[in-house]
């Protein structure tokens, strides 16, 4: 009995609709649960694999949650503003504002053709005013709290686009959207203060539910490091350079001092302040530097460049020794004070500095050999005076208490983290909501004139200038001031994507709100979010630039949690079948419509919950996808020996144990494993020449989050009235899902390391999931790689490693 895919997911589709099956409401008799997908930017592109592999997920979950009981939310929305669609408007002609109205439709319609059980009466758009009024709101409140400011800072600029750029959009030293080399071009720029969180963000993150890996990345991206401030009086000039250092105990074999090309002290150079002997050298080098991205700066197999400052010099706080000053691009004037003093015989990148322009090299640590590498351990000191003999510890308690005495120094906490640069040079974003008056200066527009809309305009080519194309609108650009009435400009940046996607989770819970951007009695019920899943490319900045803004609307009374996502899980990328990212440009994209088209919604979701771990990195491979198909016609094939009377106890037993194996598997979030188990049990009862009605329908309801439509179809033959949607999560029964245990080797090359029960039957990817959990055997394979698993099904499992 081959089902119609076409005819039932329309079927189905349509009677969710039209009974409004997950319309979302607080219901205080029931627990809660925030199911959260990160919403898509709507791209001319449409829908990919990638977006339903973690879509597909929060479906299963979110079905999975209502059936065991839960008043679920489980929305979607669209992150509509930012530089694609603005580039694909220059490009086409078309408007931004029709182009993502386009493409939010066609997004929206893939999205209901694969049965995703959205809440669409919650459908936000951050390019909607009645939305972006309240992300000018929250803009406005940090203002007034001393969080936002303008300064003129350095920024990563494409010279193509015409606007600044972040960090990660820039791509081996060039732009991600047009490939044009990136420069540094110093700008007027809206900042936010994030450093002012940065250990509450580090703290906080020991609370959370994440991956390690992605704790991991944000601590590392917040950086926090406890070490010493060293000022260094410049010789010939009345100015002092500071510096932060982690290592004060090796402040004697400073031998020169680096200054980033961004540091006020060439800056002045530049101008002409100084007298210098070699200011054209300076400015070519320094005019160089401006073309590399950060990371091309700081990369580590980079070779290291300088040029010194012939003229002046640093005097050495501790030992009052004169050090020449270099400029050099690896330091970065965002990091720190954009100054290093350099100490190459403990130190890589000012060893390679030294050995190249034969600069001193003086050993203070003992343990290394100098006229070959530098030794950046801790040890006792050498040729350090009086601190001779201490250990590195000691030597650094002793140096900052002397600097300190000494008005040259004193303890100090340092963050990689810099504050925000929260303005982009262009159209299509939310207008910053203040006006700057030649009286007043700068002011904010009054909460009760928000939204301040964008003007609907015909040109919005970038302008070159550093301003965005809104300053050519003069009749937006010119207002009245606030507070006096005078005559006043608008600022004309915009904000930047991210500002949109910064608290959108919350307006899901109250969207149709006027007065607030939150009902409390709404965000105390629904907040935190239980479950957040995207791609891990979003893992450092969207996820802490959220918290921030989390953290800041708890301080000031509008949520109720210090965190936004209590659990979060990443998906692994979908490549092409061979085994590369898949790109238009390679023509080896697959459309999830054809899929859709040929074998049907659920069998899509069925194939991407099956191709692997959910985590991890899977190929795409076509020819598995009738695989998936097949196991559903072979469940429509079994309704015609479904019978209600029959007993089977053989079916018995593994119904129970499919149901407890199912129900520790998407709450672990190992569907592939799921489905396997599911398949055994539909395998088996493909064996028989009756099934017992009740252990079939207990499998159609393990079965129905991961293909909805298949099931409520096959629910309905069955004899039921009710849609599956409202029925309860089948319970297993212990005693019968028990299955015998066996002991389970673990070897590492062969050799005994570990041993646990499991039980019998159990998976490879179970096995190796918990063998790695075991402390010993952790112990013999970190930093290790594992060349290959040797799995003997019920024995052992033997790791191959280097």
């Amino acid at each position: 009995m081959k089902f119609n895919h076409k005819k039932i997911e329309k079927k189905w589709q349509k009677y969710w609709e039209e009974n409004d099956f997950f319309k979302t409401e607080k219901e205080k008799n029931k627990p809660k649960f925030y199911c959260l997908g990160m919403f898509p930017y709507p791209s001319g592109k449409g829908l990919h694999v990638g977006h339903v592999e973690g879509y597909t997920a929060t479906d299963i979950i979110s079905r999975y949650k209502r059936m065991q009981g839960f008043s679920v939310l489980h929305p979607m929305g669209w992150d509509a503003f930012g530089l694609p669609a603005e580039n694909y408007a220059l490009k086409t002609g078309v408007k931004p504002q029709i182009s993502t109205k386009k493409n939010i439709e066609t997004f929206k319609d893939q999205l209901k053709s694969i049965g995703f059980s959205y809440d669409w009466s919650r459908e936000i758009n951050t390019t909607d005013p009645d939305y972006y009024k309240w992300t000018q709101w929250i803009f406005v409140k940090l203002f007034k709290n001393d969080l936002a400011y303008q300064s003129d800072v350095p920024i990563n600029w494409c010279p193509s686009c015409k606007t600044g750029l972040a960090n990660e959009e820039v791509i081996n030293g060039k732009c991600e959207r047009c490939d044009s080399e990136v420069e540094r071009k110093r700008i007027r720029q809206w900042m936010l203060k994030i450093t002012d969180y940065g250990d509450r963000l580090l703290e906080d993150l020991k609370e959370l539910d994440w991956p390690k890996e992605i704790k991991e990345m944000q601590r590392n991206w917040i950086g926090r490091s406890e070490g010493t401030d060293i000022y260094f009086n410049v010789k010939e000039i009345d100015k002092k350079i500071e510096v932060f250092t982690t290592r004060p105990d090796t402040l004697f074999g400073a031998t020169f001092m680096v200054l980033a090309p961004e540091h006020p002290i060439v800056d002045n150079i530049l101008e002409g302040e100084y007298k210098i002997k070699n200011r054209e050298e300076i400015e070519k080098y320094v005019e160089q530097a401006k073309k590399k991205s950060d990371l091309q700066r700081t990369e580590l197999n980079k070779e290291k460049t300088g040029v010194e400052i012939k003229g002046l010099t640093a005097i050495n706080p501790i030992n009052s020794k004169e050090i020449s000053i270099w400029v050099a691009d690896y330091v970065l004037g965002a990091y720190g004070y954009g100054a290093i003093m350099s100490v190459p015989a403990h130190d890589e990148r000012d060893y390679e500095i030294a050995r190249k322009y034969d600069l001193p090299i003086r050993e203070v640590i003992k343990g290394g050999n100098i006229e070959e590498e530098a030794y950046s351990g801790e040890g006792e000191l050498v040729n350090s005076e009086k601190f001779n003999g201490m250990n590195s510890k000691e030597a650094r308690e002793k140096i900052t208490k002397k600097l300190k005495e000494k008005e040259k120094g004193d303890k100090s906490v340092n963050y990689k983290l810099r504050d925000w640069v929260f303005s982009r040079q262009r159209y299509w974003g939310e207008p910053i909501p203040v006006v700057h008056c030649p009286k007043c200066g700068v002011v904010p527009v009054p909460e009760e004139d928000l939204p301040l809309e964008l003007p609907d305009i015909e040109k919005y080519e970038p302008t070159g200038t550093a301003q965005s194309p809104l300053a050519a609108i003069e009749d937006w650009v010119n207002t009245t001031c606030p507070k006096c009435g005078e005559d006043a400009k608008r600022e004309t940046n915009t904000m930047p994507q991210w500002a949109g996607s910064c608290w959108y989770y919350l307006r899901y819970l109250d969207p149709e709100n006027k007065e607030k951007l939150v009902d409390s009695e709404k965000e105390d019920y629904w907040m935190p979010v239980d479950l957040y899943v995207g791609g891990a490319e979003h893992a450092v900045l969207h996820l802490l630039y959220s918290r921030f803004w989390h953290k800041f609307l708890y301080d000031i009374g509008v949520v109720s949690t210090e965190e936004p996502f209590k659990k979060l899980k990443n998906q692994g990328m979908i490549l092409a079948e061979s085994g590369k990212k898949m790109s238009k440009s390679k023509g080896n994209v697959v459309n999830p419509n054809e899929i859709v088209e040929k074998y049907g919604a659920d069998v899509l979701r069925l194939y991407e919950m099956f191709m692997g771990p959910f985590e991890e990195e899977v190929a795409w491979k076509k020819d598995s996808i009738v695989g998936a198909r097949r196991f559903l016609e072979k469940i429509m094939d079994q309704l015609e020996k479904v019978e209600g009377k029959s007993e089977d106890k053989e079916l018995k037993e593994l119904t129970h144990r499919t149901i407890k194996k199912v129900t520790s598997d998407i709450d672990s979030f190992r569907f592939n494993t799921a489905i396997s188990y599911m398949m055994i049990l539909a395998n088996e009862m493909n064996k028989k020449d009756k099934v017992p009605q009740k252990y079939f329908e207990k499998l159609i309801l393990i079965l129905s989050p991961f293909a909805p439509h298949f099931c409520e179809e096959v629910w309905e033959r069955l004899g039921h009235k009710e849609s599956i949607q409202v029925s309860d999560w089948p319970k297993y029964d212990e005693d019968i899902a028990k299955k015998e245990v066996v002991e389970m080797i673990v070897q590492i090359n062969g050799k005994l390391r570990d041993k646990f029960e499991t039980e019998v039957g159990s998976d490879k990817e179970q096995i190796e999931r918990l063998a790695k959990e075991k402390e010993k055997v952790q112990k013999w394979l970190k930093d290790k790689d594992i060349k290959k698993t040797i799995y003997v099904q019920d024995k052992l499992i033997n790791f191959v490693i280097e």
